[in-house]
């Protein structure tokens, strides 16, 4: 992981779906993470917010009498309904590490990680409370997820100038069909030496070839199960969405060429992410024990530079075929942010 001199297996086994969020049979989940252990992962990622805790709570329970053979991730969210717990200001990051804590029911977290950027608080204040914790023990080591490029490197200047922890690792999504990180955040961790733990590497399910064009969707897909999410979920997996009816005509491409290779399109899928030299470690979120066999069995699997020259003609380097998939919008992107004096005029009415 970097120039931490820390090594993870390569894959990581993600924690989203332990819980209401996508299996609530809490002896299964654990069950899932004890076949995990004993395939070789070696790393387990969670956050916070994933079934509102239940996933720490799960994973805590799991490794009770195996917690010194991982290295535990997770991540302060940001996105808490309570408004005194949102972004990453000193006072959200004392109070969430000591919940995750109690949760995983441990005494020390080896990766914590920030799930999204906080525009609203300057980084210097989250590093300083950050660097606290490193220092008090109940961290080792510091990360971000879905952070822009510029902002690790603004990250990294704010740490060498006030001698403050540095970012250790990125937590980027990255999949065939959103490659934005190759165009804003690889060459930033590279050059920063930092490790790379790409997140949702089959977008969402997108690339299992469960999704055909044509086809019915199977009733127990994330696409299913998301209108259950509200209307913001829901949108996101919406079929009638640009983005997502571009994916189907690529995956009919895409199919092919993992045919051609005599691979699953899952696991050519998972491979293309570890062909990447800045990526670390690739996070798999099983929801099923069947789920997670089939992924372990591709553990091994490497694609040639024809098969990637092959995905590259269908989906060019940087491409972010639905824009919802990048797991965050800059807020400098939204309308009011767009119009000058906008704000200013709201207010005022």
């Amino acid at each position: 992981m970097g120039r931490t001199g820390v090594r993870l297996s390569v894959f990581g086994l993600g924690g989203m779906m332990f819980g209401p969020w996508g299996n609530p049979d809490v002896d299964e989940c654990r069950r899932m993470i004890d076949v995990a252990l004993d395939a070789g992962i070696t790393f387990l990622d969670t956050a916070d917010v994933y079934s509102g805790g239940e996933s720490e709570e799960i994973i805590g329970g799991a490794l009770r009498g195996r917690r010194d053979e991982i290295v535990l991730a997770t991540m302060h969210s940001s996105m808490s309904k309570r408004l005194r717990e949102r972004g990453n200001s000193r006072l959200s990051l004392m109070r969430a590490v000591e919940g995750s804590l109690r949760r995983l029911g441990t005494d020390h977290i080896d990766i914590y990680q920030l799930h999204r950027p906080d525009p609203r608080t300057d980084i210097e204040e989250t590093l300083a409370a950050l660097d606290d914790l490193v220092g008090q023990g109940k961290v080792r080591y510091v990360g971000t997820s879905a952070f822009p490029g510029w902002q690790l490197v603004e990250a990294h200047w704010a740490s060498e100038r006030h001698g403050l922890v540095r970012f250790a690792c990125e937590q980027p999504p990255y999949s065939i069909f959103t490659r934005d990180a190759e165009r804003h955040v690889f060459e930033v961790t590279q050059r920063y030496a930092m490790g790379v733990l790409v997140w949702s590497p089959l977008a969402g399910g997108w690339l299992t070839g469960k999704y055909r064009k044509g086809q019915p969707v199977p009733e127990d897909s994330r696409i299913a199960r998301a209108a259950t999410w509200g209307p913001k979920g829901a949108a996101r997996y919406h079929l009638d969405r640009p983005g997502n009816q571009r994916k189907l005509d690529l995956l009919e491409a895409l199919a092919d060429v993992a045919g051609n290779a005599g691979l699953s399109l899952t696991h050519m899928a998972i491979a293309f992410t570890l062909a990447h030299p800045a990526v670390t470690s690739t996070i798999i979120g099983p929801r099923t024990m069947e789920q997670l066999r089939d992924l372990l069995s591709a553990t091994d699997v490497r694609l040639s530079s024809d098969v990637l020259d092959a995905i590259d003609a269908i989906v060019p380097p940087g491409t972010v075929v639905e824009r919802a998939d990048r797991g965050w919008n800059p807020p400098w992107m939204g309308r009011r942010a767009r119009r000058r004096g906008e704000a200013g005029a709201r207010r005022a009415r």
